[in-house]
């Protein structure tokens, strides 16, 4: 049994379960909290042998980019003292490996701060950046300089609420019991608190996410730099503009399943709303960049130059570097579907990239 998780421990499953039993439905924004928790608290689900593969372990230059990219923005602020590399789910450690050897290059020596809850992604951690330090949540975060905080694949693992349209307004999305299945449910009453009762315009059926933990990341985020400086950068899928229709998915062995299938076996996520993202960071009177597709964004800043480098260093290599530089820029792999999205404080300079911004 993984670090994490005791022997004994009831799986997610039953949790879920048993929760149903004793209160009925429960919100999918619920269900997909006690899934994820339990899911990364039992393994370790990157890599060929996991579940998914992330672009920091597809090659070293995605993190490498990200590591000029804050290097650059430091430089050009003044090298600020007392400055903090912060990750948000840093997963083994390599993004961070990768970025921070690049910063170095240029003088940028941060301390090392990552927000992990899960005990067996701490110990890759560990092993990489044994001078880190770990922390639950935003709040205990330093408070001392500047924070240059990374975002990769994050938030499309934060809960989600869905909300469906019907003749007299929008019902929640809940999760039942069918026997031994979870299945989704509508409410049996109206979701008027949660977002309204209108649906003019929307046919009965219609199906709109909200992501209220995400809302309050990024609002705790954006206070954070409003008052000490720095950067967020968030990469991830998702969308620019408020649209319709579940995004819910799970993968496991890198196949995807139903989401009500064997919940804390597989992961599960959302695409993530940048629209609304953006919107919070506004009202912290933070400017923001972006979104840009990723694989403009890596090309803009010369993933492109360091592939050809790579190569000619090591020829040997040539076609598995050539292959990840497909994989994280081409248009019909992670260079479309994934966006880009910086927040800097007003009297931070312009970060470099986004001039190709997503339209």
């Amino acid at each position: 049994m993984p670090d994490g998780v005791k022997a004994d421990s009831p799986s997610a499953a039953h949790i879920i379960a048993d929760r149903i039993d004793r209160e009925g439905p429960i919100p999918l924004g619920d269900y997909m909290a006690i899934a994820n928790t339990h899911y990364y608290a039992s393994k370790d689900p990157l890599g060929e042998d996991g579940d998914f593969v992330t672009a920091p372990e597809i090659s070293q230059m995605f993190g490498e980019i990200i590591g000029i990219w804050l290097a650059d923005l430091w430089l050009r602020k003044g090298s600020p003292d007392h400055c903090h590399y912060i990750e948000l789910g840093p997963g083994r450690g390599t993004l961070a490996k990768d970025a921070l050897r690049s910063m170095a290059r240029f003088g940028c020596n941060p301390t090392v701060h990552f927000i992990e809850t899960s005990p067996v992604l701490k110990a890759k951690q560990a092993a990489l950046h044994p001078d880190a330090k770990w922390h639950d949540d935003i709040e205990s975060l330093p408070e001392d300089g500047p924070l240059l905080i990374v975002a990769n694949e994050f938030f499309d693992a934060l809960p989600i609420e869905q909300f469906i349209a019907a003749a007299d307004g929008w019902r929640q999305q809940m999760v039942a019991r069918d026997r031994s299945k979870f299945v989704a449910v509508a409410s049996e009453q109206v979701a008027e608190k949660q977002i309204g009762s209108v649906t003019s315009g929307f046919p009965e059926g219609t199906i709109l996410e909200r992501s209220p933990v995400s809302v309050e990341w990024t609002g705790k985020l954006a206070n954070r730099l409003a008052k000490q400086g720095g950067a967020l950068l968030v990469i991830d899928y998702g969308y620019d503009r408020p649209g319709t229709g579940s995004t819910l998915q799970a993968v496991k062995d890198h196949l995807p399943i139903s989401p009500y299938d064997s919940p804390g076996t597989s992961d599960l996520t959302a695409h993530v709303d940048f629209h609304t993202l953006a919107n919070i960071v506004r009202t912290r009177l933070l400017a923001v960049h972006g979104p840009a597709e990723q694989g403009q964004w890596l090309k803009s800043l010369g993933i492109d130059q360091r592939a050809e480098a790579l190569m000619k260093a090591s020829p040997k290599l040539a076609h598995s570097i050539r292959a990840a530089h497909q994989r994280l820029t081409h248009v019909d792999e992670m260079g479309r579907l994934f966006r880009v999205m910086a927040a800097t404080p007003i009297d931070w300079p312009e970060p470099e990239g986004f001039s190709y911004a997503a339209e």
